[in-house]
């Protein structure tokens, strides 16, 4: 296969390298391409050094068969076109295609046969607070519908990106030396704080990434289910958080619960609070699976369940989702 990576020198970027070299998928030739910020940097790819070609409106995708792209959603509208005339198929982690009808929305644990129906030869990958919520909403959803979702995330600084990363650290290092911290990714200072506010405001007052959750749950999931999201960064440099509670049609015991986790594809149970055994982003960081802990029957409604849900953003929630479509598709 020859595969191509857009925003090769991102945070998502470097991830799906690194996910490619560690996988075993039959790569004959790897394209990198980046802004002209990125062009001409040099990475190294099963051996081979391998430069960023800069992103251009020509036919640099000629014989490509997969391109995988993470350079914001500006860059997925204008280069559309370029990437996928040649036959390639498009994976893309931005916003640009989530919601278009013709581009299927795809987590491979919950809808994978809608990969195979991608008329516009675009695959969209979901934001990453949704990718690992609906992989453990899934394991629930086949033992009784699930009507409604309320969940706060506790989203890491790298859910913006490396520059984001970047400037937490900055900020800790300058508020210990009693300087003003640096702000300039975030609305306010991250270091000692949590900013409930992620994406621009809505005219309900949710944010965008708040009204993501809302629909893209419901379309991936082919389902009414109604979501109500209230999305917070937090001070943590990797892996997402999210407190969830759910109602489902029937009552689900936390017995049934627990079981349909544990055998749930994507997820590992961590379930044993009396031994304060518990998903956190601070040993999540870095692996592949959606890890669920604290369930418990919600105390307001017979029908609830309440559980918390930890997963590495940049790799479930960003390359490795976008590369398990790559599979899917092979």
């Amino acid at each position: 296969m020859k595969i191509a990576i857009v925003g090769a020198s991102g945070a998502v970027g470097q991830e799906f390298l690194r996910i490619l070299e560690q996988r075993d998928l039959p790569i004959g030739e790897l394209l990198l391409f980046g802004s002209q910020r990125s062009a001409g940097r040099v990475y190294k790819f099963r051996g081979k050094d391998i430069t960023v070609k800069l992103l251009q409106h020509n036919d640099d995708f000629k014989g490509v068969d997969f391109a995988l792209t993470s350079a914001g959603a500006g860059t997925s509208r204008e280069f559309a076109e370029t990437i996928t005339r040649h036959g390639a198929v498009m994976i893309d982690n931005s916003s640009a295609f989530r919601m278009d009808a013709e581009v299927p929305l795809v987590v491979p644990e919950v809808n994978p046969e809608d990969a195979k129906n991608a008329p516009r030869r675009i695959i969209a990958n979901p934001n990453c607070t949704t990718i690992q919520m609906v992989v453990a909403l899934k394991a629930i959803e086949q033992v009784s519908h699930i009507r409604r979702v309320h969940v706060s995330t506790y989203q890491s600084a790298s859910g913006a990106g490396a520059a984001a990363m970047d400037e937490l650290v900055e900020q800790y290092a300058e508020l210990g030396a009693g300087k003003e911290p640096t702000v300039n990714k975030f609305a306010f200072q991250l270091a000692y704080n949590v900013i409930p506010h992620i994406d621009v405001f809505t005219d309900n007052d949710y944010t965008k990434e708040e009204m993501k959750m809302f629909h893209e749950t419901r379309k991936i999931m082919h389902s009414d289910i109604a979501v109500s999201a209230t999305c917070v960064r937090v001070p943590v440099m990797r892996a997402h958080s999210e407190s969830i509670w759910l109602e489902t049609e029937r009552p689900v015991s936390v017995a049934e619960a627990r079981e349909a986790f544990a055998k749930a594809k994507g997820v590992v149970l961590m379930d044993q609070p009396a031994d304060k055994v518990y998903p956190m982003p601070l040993f999540i960081a870095g692996k592949d699976p959606v890890y669920v802990g604290r369930i418990r029957r919600d105390l307001t409604c017979e029908n609830g369940l309440t559980f918390w849900c930890v997963s590495d953003q940049i790799k479930k929630g960003a390359a490795l989702n976008a590369v398990q479509i790559l599979e899917t598709l092979i």
